[in-house]
């Protein structure tokens, strides 16, 4: 089937001649660099969940749906067909939602885009170098087409990770598998036929499906785009296409301005907490005052959380189950003085129902503060003997102002491979990580990284 490229001005068509054109000489060290984070952490994140029931009932479900056992699910010894493996390793990758987030759209970046590429490489032996350059154009188009549209698109109701996340790993996939331009903007456009996702679903499993099913159609987008299947030219600006469907108005310089000579992986964080990244300063606020105060769950009378309007509109809340944990403002503030830890057991299910727990949520209360930026927060407390204290945390650690280094990566990648998969290797799936972009099949990573 043969296909005709989308319009030259087209975004589809600057973007696939971006992609198919891109030269791995020419992409920046410190890219690179930031690309192996980005995978380290997100193969992290999936070790951590390898054992989490929700992901041992998926699997459960698309062994019996699947096709040919062609690549490795993460921490696990299942194999599946490359598009349930691609959607299992996406899932497993945000379950905790400890993975990485481009802060300018609060965009999850790597598990939409990481996934389809390491079961595209297992496939077909391709290298280790070849998955990385693909990875950040991916990325790239993800990042991108976010900063077009926020922060409307996600105040819309939009679950932005998963909408824009598809686009990723289309051109991504379509990077590593091998097409052209033209057939790279088709890979696209059809991704955006495929883009869904809903942020009323943020504290429930459909939330991870969604994030499953960008990486699955953002590979099958591509696969598509290989077989001849076009698209509209303008399936993301035309006059039906994705954006006006979704309701928003498009920057198209953010789309298109220094493509190729900035790159959006630099603007990457990495989570320090396994909850959502709006929660980050309160909880850092909350360890800074039990140090300096020594304070403890029954010395506290009340606690006062003051953020940006954003921070009360996704996380202040009420908790049933742990889902809900990870985007609440007063579960984070119990977390922290209960038990003086913010780790994966203090946000899940077993813990959040305590009857010690539920009790001092309830001596929490959000108010908005207006002056805050997002990512900022303040935290007051009142002590049963009557005393106020507080602390303002203006750029939480994690943020771009206060990275998390290389080595605090990989301990939390070996502290999350001991949670849920303990028969890992975890200091060669480390070094092979860091080597990726000399190892000749990425594979070897692969092999590494799933239990045999």
């Amino acid at each position: 089937m043969e296909q005709a490229g989308p319009a030259a001005d087209s975004i589809t068509a600057r973007w696939g001649e971006f992609v198919a054109a891109s030269r791995w000489p020419d992409i920046p060290a410190a890219v690179r660099h930031e690309a192996k984070r980005s995978i380290l952490n997100a193969l992290g994140c999936s070790f951590g969940a390898a054992s989490h029931p929700d992901l041992d009932a998926l699997i459960k479900l698309l062994v019996t749906l699947s096709g040919p056992a062609q690549a490795a699910v993460f921490g696990r010894g299942e194999r599946l067909d490359i598009l349930s493996a691609a959607f299992v390793n996406a899932v497993a990758a945000n379950l905790l939602d400890f993975d990485d987030t481009h802060l300018a759209t609060v965009i999850h970046p790597s598990a939409p885009v990481a996934p389809p590429l390491f079961s595209l490489a297992e496939q077909r032996g391709l290298s280790g170098a070849q998955l990385l350059h693909a990875f950040v154009l991916g990325v790239e188009i993800e990042c991108r087409l976010g900063n077009s549209v926020s922060p409307d698109h996600y105040a819309r109701g939009w679950h932005i990770t998963a909408t824009c996340g598809v686009f990723g790993a289309a051109a991504a996939s379509a990077r590593l598998i091998g097409l052209n331009a033209a057939a790279t903007a088709h890979a696209i456009g059809i991704a955006a036929s495929q883009s869904a996702g809903i942020a009323e679903n943020l504290a429930t499993g459909a939330k991870n499906a969604g994030i499953g099913n960008c990486a699955r159609n953002g590979l099958l987008a591509a696969l598509l785009a290989k077989l001849g299947c076009a698209a509209a030219p303008r399936a993301i600006e035309g006059p039906q296409g994705w954006v006006h469907a979704t309701g928003d108005e498009l920057r198209r310089d953010a789309l298109l301005s220094g493509l190729g000579e900035s790159w959006e992986i630099t603007k990457n964080a990495y989570k320090p907490y396994p909850c959502g990244i709006v929660l980050h300063a309160v909880l850092d606020a909350c360890f800074e005052l039990r140090r300096k105060y020594a304070l403890a769950a029954a010395d506290i009378a009340a606690v006062t959380v003051s953020g940006h309007p954003l921070l009360l509109a996704r996380a202040d809340r009420k908790v049933v189950n742990e889902r809900d944990a990870k985007i609440s403002i007063q579960h984070s503030v119990a977390a922290v003085f209960i038990f003086g830890a913010a780790s994966v057991r203090e946000f899940s299910d077993a813990v959040v129902m305590e009857d010690a727990v539920v009790e001092f949520r309830a001596r929490v209360h959000a108010e908005i503060d207006p002056v805050l930026a997002v990512g900022a927060a303040r935290v007051c407390v009142r002590t049963t003997g009557g005393k106020i204290v507080y602390t303002q945390v203006v750029h939480a650690r994690g943020s771009l102002e206060r990275p998390m280094t290389d080595a605090e990566i990989e301990s939390k990648v070996r502290s999350l491979a001991a949670l849920g998969f303990p028969a890992c290797d975890v200091d060669r799936v480390v070094g092979a990580v860091w080597e990726l972009d000399r190892m000749k099949d990425a594979g070897e990573l692969v092999r590494l990284a799933a239990a045999h």
